[in-house]
Order: C-alpha cells, then structure tokens, then sequence
C-alpha cells in the first residue's frame, strides 16, 4: 500500500513523495488522514536545519517529517487496540503530514461529537501545548494572564485563558495586524512589546503586574521583557522554544527577588500515563479540549487562515521560510 508524504529533502525545500505505508503493529492504528496543520515554530525550525529542533541529544537529520497535529479516520487497527476501531473520526498526535498515518494506540483519540469538524480536531494536540502551560502555572479564576507572541500558540493561549476565567487576558506581539486580531478572538488588551512604554501600560490594566505569563516566542528579549511587567509571586510559563541562549536575565531583580518561578513548559515536560494537579497526559488535555469544543467554550477552527492541498507544498513551505509572521495553516488531504 502506498501513500503521498510531505518531506523535507534538504534545507528550506519541501517536496511530495510517494512511500510505503509503514506496517501495522499489534498495538497501532492506521489512520486515512483528512486534515493536517502547519506548526510554524516547529517546522521553520525544521526546514531551515536547525540542529536543536528537538529537546533529546543529538542532530536530526535530513529528510525530515513534520505535521504532528491532524485528524482523519481509523482504516485498520491492530490486534490488541481497544479505544477505537475502523470507521471512527480520530484526533492524533504526533502524526506526520501524510495521506494514510500508523501511530501507536496511544496518540490516537476518538473525535465523540459528531457535530466537530476534522478542521477543528486536527487543532487539538497543538492547543495542549498552551493548555498544559496554563495548568503548570496554577491560574486562578480572576487573575490577570499575558500572552508574549500571537502566533498559532499565542492565539491559543489567549482563547484558554479566557475560557479558564483569567481577566484580563493580555496579549504581545509587535505586529499591528496580530494584536488586532488578538483583540478579536478575546484579549482585552493588546500592546507592543517594542513599546518603551509596555511595562508600565500591563502594569496599569493588571493593577500592579501580571500574575501569570505565557511566553510563546522562545526570546530571550520577550522573557526579559515579560519579567519587568510580572508581579510578586507571578509564574510564567517557558512554552516557546528558546533555541538561542544568547542573552541575559537579572535573575537576582527579576525572579530572585520578587520570588517569581519560571516554569519549563515544553508539551513533553508532561506524564505519559496518569493525571494530576497541573501535571495532565496528552490524551486528557485533548479529550479536555474536546468537552470545551462541544460545549461551546473554545473555538479554534476559526483561527484557521488559509486552507491548501498537499500539492501546494513546496510552495507554502517556502512562504514559510521567509516570511516571519506565518497564517495558521492547514492541508486537507481530501484535496488529492
């Protein structure tokens, strides 16, 4: 059996190829993918052949895959799968952009309201990113958040705060059109980090100072700037991958004093199997995600800028290369 794969060969060049489906194991699920989303971050890292695109020892070669957050439905399943079976509409994770995926039992989560589109579904793995950054920052119904970045986690994590009761939602971008379009998917406010004034305009709506802090950018600037504006005892939650250590941070004026605690938020930092306080599997932040989706909490499918066929590869991967604020994308593999 055969399936068209989005690859990248060398860097900064994606192509289509046709492969063989990899074989099903006892514990695996073969998906027929219908839709598969762009993580920008994630993937500039890839294509341009950074070497620390992931957290573990060693460079990543070329080729490489990407597309790790899609949604399809179940072809076949292997002998020991038990939560789904052919014909169900799944959510995965971890997957690749790929016509036909074979993952493990465990990245595979069934899509149970039938009302939830494949667009929508193929969002979730990459909004628990934010979510599990949230719930390691203990947040509290009534306390102020800010969002440093309005890419596609910013604008995540805006949507989560607000729906987990944080008020005011603040988001940080220096780009004029993200800031408006934060605004419009629930911030209460929207400043430039670049302003010389951004410290004291968080502290002024937050009476003092943020409580809880997402930085999304994975700059050190963002993070140096973010400090200035927390308050006493805040938490900021480290989601972005800051793949540059270049820059430095008054730790003793910042966070020694003040007692703030930076939190490591990469979605691995997380259980594989059992919940706790804060500390959520993937599968039980996508199924969480899922509840709010159903009953009219969250809604990320509108966030979706552009729509493309797997076809359009080589040439949206370059936009991707070169532009630096990149739209929310998806391919629908239905298109092929």
């Amino acid at each position: 059996m055969k399936r068209k794969s989005i690859i990248f060969p060398c860097v900064n060049k994606a192509e289509l190829i046709e492969e063989d489906v990899p074989a099903l194991g006892s514990g695996d699920v073969l998906v027929k993918l219908a839709v598969s989303c762009i993580s920008s971050g994630t993937e500039r890292a890839n294509l341009c052949g950074e070497k620390n695109v992931t957290i573990l020892d060693f460079d990543v070669p070329f080729p490489r895959r990407s597309g790790y957050s899609s949604s399809g439905v179940v072809e076949a399943v292997g002998k020991d799968v038990k939560s789904v079976r052919p014909g169900d509409r799944v959510a995965l994770s971890w997957s690749t952009h790929s016509s036909y995926v074979c993952l493990s039992e465990c990245n595979v989560h069934k899509i149970c309201d039938p009302n939830i589109t494949f667009e929508e579904a193929a969002l979730w793995h990459i909004s628990t990113f934010p979510m599990a950054a949230i719930r390691k920052c203990r947040l509290e119904p009534g306390e102020s958040a800010i969002v440093m970045g309005q890419g596609v986690l910013g604008m995540m994590a805006v949507k989560l705060l607000r729906a987990a009761g944080a008020v005011p939602v603040i988001a940080a971008d220096p780009v004029a059109e993200k800031r408006a379009q934060a605004l419009e998917i629930g911030a209460d406010y929207a400043f430039d980090p670049f302003d010389a004034s951004f410290a004291s305009k968080v502290k002024e709506v937050t009476n003092g100072g943020v409580n809880v802090a997402i930085e999304v950018t994975g700059v050190g600037q963002a993070l140096n700037s973010v400090l200035d504006c927390t308050a006493r005892f805040g938490r900021v939650a480290l989601l972005g991958c800051t793949r540059n250590s270049d820059f430095t941070v008054d730790y003793y004026k910042k966070v020694h004093g003040p007692g703030i605690s930076l939190i490591g938020a990469h979605t691995n930092a997380r259980p594989k199997t059992e919940s706790s306080f804060g500390m959520w599997t993937t599968h039980d932040d996508i199924m969480a995600v899922q509840r709010l989706v159903s009953y009219g909490r969250l809604d990320f499918g509108s966030l979706v800028a552009e729509t493309h066929s797997p076809t359009d590869a080589e040439s949206v991967y370059k936009r991707l290369a070169a532009e630096k604020s990149f739209p929310l994308v998806q391919f629908d593999w239905r298109k092929l």
